[in-house]
């Protein structure tokens, strides 16, 4: 396994919205593209078609946090790949973009067979978002190389103060992107 550090698509997408994730880009940059080698190392026969939208999807699934600043985020999340999709004629790949972005938080396994990105791209994010911990068979020193090659810039620490946020808010309730 090979870590990839650059997207050049991913790049672009998030170029497109500089403004908006202002200081937190680079963090969120390492966090899809840590998240893309997890994707590609769980699911290593991806066709060219499924990685370029594994990476639309990636540059999108957490951005409504920072274009609509919110914590639910997952359904601006969803119109702005949509947006991008619909300006580039790509329509038809809306539902499984759709998917991606809205079940990556999901707690129990992806099982729609229609999609099976979805779990590869669930998974992913664990990976990420565990800091490891949770690797689904991904070696631990491919894990380790990705993270030391794109470094976490505090992305995690953003993540936990939203969370805090949330949770004094309302204590007794998950957060509107888990799913279970």
């Amino acid at each position: 396994m090979t870590v990839e550090p650059n997207f050049p698509l991913l790049d672009e997408i998030l170029g497109q919205w500089t403004d908006q994730l202002g200081p937190d880009l680079l963090p969120y940059r390492n966090h899809c593209t840590r998240m893309l080698n997890f994707c590609f190392a769980l699911q290593p026969g991806c066709t060219a078609e499924e990685r370029e939208q594994l990476i639309i999807a990636a540059a999108f699934h957490d951005l409504g946090i920072w274009s609509d600043g919110t914590i639910d985020y997952l359904p601006p999340s969803e119109v702005r790949a949509r947006d991008y999709l619909t300006a580039r004629g790509k329509t038809e790949w809306i539902p499984l973009v759709d998917r991606l972005i809205d079940e990556h938080h999901k707690l129990r396994a992806y099982q729609d067979a229609r999609y099976p990105l979805a779990e590869v791209f669930r998974k992913a994010d664990l990976v990420d978002v565990s800091l490891g911990l949770v690797r689904f068979g991904l070696p631990g020193a491919f894990v380790k190389e990705v993270k030391t090659r794109l470094p976490n810039e505090g992305f995690h620490k953003k993540l936990m103060s939203l969370a805090g946020g949330w949770f004094k808010l309302h204590p007794l309730s998950a957060p509107p992107f888990i799913k279970w």
